[in-house]
């Protein structure tokens, strides 16, 4: 489980296509003595697990379905990452509860900048429309924010500058794909409604 809050922007350093899966290594000026292997990490709001720590880097396996699902796949050596460790038990709970459980990508589609009013409007795709809301929250590649903005097939949110210089989202252009994660909150709640629908039907399953 993680908050949205970017510990540090790492940078790809290898890229290695395996049997079942792709192992990358990626640097960071993250603590590396205070991981273990087998711990968990956000690389762009997907949750990894540490296999290897070597030096300033630390290694992780990629299955295809996320390399298909997310925008790891289409990463390559040097492209910057936001990192995230684990949410440990007693720490201040700053963004919002994430998962790392990427729900989709989507691409920026218009960065719109006014002084240090800075919001990016991003593609909405249809099976996740019903998830986000107005001033509700969701994560832009592992970033905690609140949705400014919403239409049908679109939503905005604001970048502050401490987000624009300590993540990568102050760099997107438009394009530029991102991972969504919607609000775990909103995704059991819709879940819960299909399910008690479901049982109101005649002949519904009993769950």
């Amino acid at each position: 489980m993680f908050t949205g809050l970017i510990e540090t922007v790492g940078t790809l350093r290898e890229k290695r296509p395996g049997r079942g899966a792709t192992r990358i290594a990626v640097g960071s000026d993250l603590a590396l003595d205070a991981m273990a292997d087998g711990d968990s990490v956000a690389v762009s709001g997907v949750c990894l697990t540490v296999v290897k720590r070597v030096g300033r880097r630390f290694y992780a396996d990629v299955i295809q379905e996320t390399l298909d699902c997310t925008t790891l796949g289409r990463l390559r050596t040097g492209d910057n990452v936001n990192l995230e460790r684990a949410l440990a038990l007693g720490d201040r709970l700053g963004g919002h509860l994430v998962q790392g459980h990427v729900d989709g990508s989507c691409s920026i589609r218009e960065v719109v900048r006014q002084g240090d009013d800075y919001r990016l409007r991003t593609t909405l795709p249809r099976e996740l429309r019903r998830y986000v809301a107005w001033k509700g929250s969701v994560a832009v590649d592992g970033v905690s924010l609140t949705v400014s903005a919403l239409d049908r097939d679109w939503f905005e949110v604001a970048l502050i500058p401490e987000t624009r210089a300590n993540t990568t989202l102050g760099l997107l252009r438009r394009g530029d794909e991102v991972n969504l994660e919607v609000d775990l909150l909103a995704r059991y709640l819709a879940r819960l409604m299909e399910t008690t629908d479901n049982q109101r039907e005649p002949g519904g399953n009993r769950m």
